[in-house]
């Protein structure tokens, strides 16, 4: 009960078919496939001219050491 059969399938196919008719959903196939590929090219274009990051030379400071705090537990001890 939880698949449909072949003939519900067939039914669906036709639907959208009628719908869309054959040559629009080719069209609609083709306006995805040349947008993913303006997609793909968008984002090598965006890798390809971002510059490299700048490293600053310097020191660093040192890390501060955390001082625990005081807990009912310690107190006691």
């Amino acid at each position: 009960m939880g698949s449909f059969s072949i003939w519900h399938w067939l039914v669906v196919g036709i639907l959208v078919l009628l719908l869309f008719g054959k040559g629009r959903f080719s069209d609609m196939m083709g306006d995805v496939a040349k947008g993913i590929k303006s997609f793909k090219k968008g984002m090598a274009e965006d890798d390809g001219a971002s510059p490299a990051p700048k490293q600053i030379e310097g020191q660093r400071a040192p890390d501060a050491t955390p001082v625990p705090t005081p807990t009912a537990e310690h107190d006691k001890l």
